[in-house]
């Protein structure tokens, strides 16, 4: 019988309520994470869409920016959508002064890339590995990824508009990141991928 993973969402501030929907869809355990002893005990992790410089704080505050790095350094299996893809990024442009983020992933992603709230909007997107359809994204004062490393795999990018080819999906080994929010749809593809992600991760060690 393959083992039921629990998954956390840092739940210091964004849509931790829609992305545990979308995980328990997705066959998952969760568990809202704020302390470092929460963050012990899940098998994979998400970092959820909000406001990075808000995320970045809190998790100082909450003595969690380290604990975190620590762990994904370690080998967590981790998926940020929009904040928390700025979070997963090694390096910021148009960042807050001062800001930090937890790293992981080899890629520079650009802070509101796509404009402000106003400049919110849907588009479809291919996404590598998550079936033929393209995936409704919802993007919202979303980033974009401006370049990656050599490990890390394109799995999306902006399709249609000025800013179609925009890297907007990627995967380095357990990491992976999108610039859209896919826990705001009824489509749980994303999630589904990551839960398989962190399954086999648990399997293997």
């Amino acid at each position: 019988m393959t083992a039921v993973p629990t998954i956390g969402v840092l739940a210091l501030q964004g849509d931790v309520r829609e992305h545990v929907r979308a995980l328990e869809a997705a066959g998952a355990r969760t568990l809202r994470v704020r302390r470092p002893d929460e963050l012990e005990r899940v098998d994979g992790l998400v970092l959820p869409g909000g406001e990075s410089t808000t995320m970045w704080r809190l998790a100082r505050s909450f003595e969690l920016l380290e604990p975190l790095r620590k762990r994904i350094e370690a080998g967590l299996p981790a998926y940020g959508s929009c904040a928390g893809m700025i979070m997963l990024a090694d390096r910021i442009v148009d960042g807050a002064a001062g800001q930090e983020t937890v790293g992981g992933i080899d890629m520079t992603v650009r802070r509101n890339a796509f404009g402000r709230q106003v400049d919110s909007f849907e588009s479809g997107v291919a996404l590598t590995g998550m079936g033929d359809t393209p995936y409704h994204a919802v993007f919202i004062r979303a980033p974009w990824v401006e370049s990656v490393g050599g490990g890390v795999e394109i799995i999306g990018r902006a399709d249609g508009g000025p800013n179609a080819g925009r890297i907007v999906a990627v995967r380095q080994g357990r990491l992976m990141a999108t610039a859209f929010h896919p826990e705001l749809t009824g489509d749980f593809r994303v999630h589904h991928y990551f839960a398989d992600l962190v399954r086999r991760t648990t399997e293997e060690e």
